[in-house]
């Protein structure tokens, strides 16, 4: 089982910023992409969501698991990202931003009871009532993968995820999200400009700018 990029080649405005790309992620791996501005990583994140905007022409073939996602709309392509910016929305509280993950099967009182689980396994119990605006930068970035996990994704997008926070807690929080995603068992891109981003022993693929 995998996430699968085949001959992958995206223009814009007849300038080519990606040429017969390939990538095979399988579960449990984290492959991180790094490439200077304007090679196309942004891009190509938003080709493997299904998002690209239509001033872009694209070629290729994404594979998950198995199934071909070249024309499946994004809500079902069961691929999540977590981006640099948290994006908690900022009139619910922690509780309610993490609900809105859940799958439509987890039902009454046990959407709560599963809220507060995940939680207390990260260091924030009681935490389901607080106001977003009053939590600490690690604190958002954590809610923030949470609510990415809970939608239980079939594989994760990691858009420079750490890129906002200060070189201290960007380590802390960089190695809990690793742990996090790791145990999901499933493949995942990381995209940053940081080598020490980079997973111990982890495999870096380089995205070249292309010349028009």
């Amino acid at each position: 089982m995998m996430l699968q990029l085949s001959q992958v080649s995206i223009v814009k405005n007849q300038q080519v910023l990606i040429k017969d790309f390939n990538l095979t992620i399988p579960n449990g791996e984290i492959v991180t992409l790094m490439g200077a501005s304007g090679s196309g990583k942004s891009t190509l994140l938003s080709w493997i969501l299904g998002v690209l905007p239509e001033a872009f022409q694209a070629q290729g073939h994404l594979q998950l698991n198995g199934q071909v996602l070249d024309h499946i709309p994004i809500e079902k392509r069961c691929i999540g990202i977590i981006f640099q910016e948290d994006l908690l929305f900022p009139h619910w509280n922690v509780g309610q931003n993490l609900a809105f993950a859940l799958p439509k099967t987890v039902q009454g009182k046990t959407r709560r009871e599963r809220i507060e689980q995940v939680l207390e396994q990260v260091g924030l119990a009681g935490f389901y009532e607080r106001d977003p605006a009053t939590l600490s930068g690690g604190q958002r970035s954590r809610v923030s993968v949470l609510r990415a996990i809970l939608a239980e994704p079939q594989a994760l997008l990691l858009d420079e995820p750490f890129a906002k926070l200060d070189r201290a807690l960007r380590s802390q929080v960089r190695e809990w999200v690793f742990t996090q995603v790791q145990a999901l068992n499933i493949p995942v891109l990381l995209v940053t400009h940081d080598e020490d981003d980079v997973p111990l022993g982890g495999r870096v693929v380089e995205l070249v700018a292309k010349e028009e």
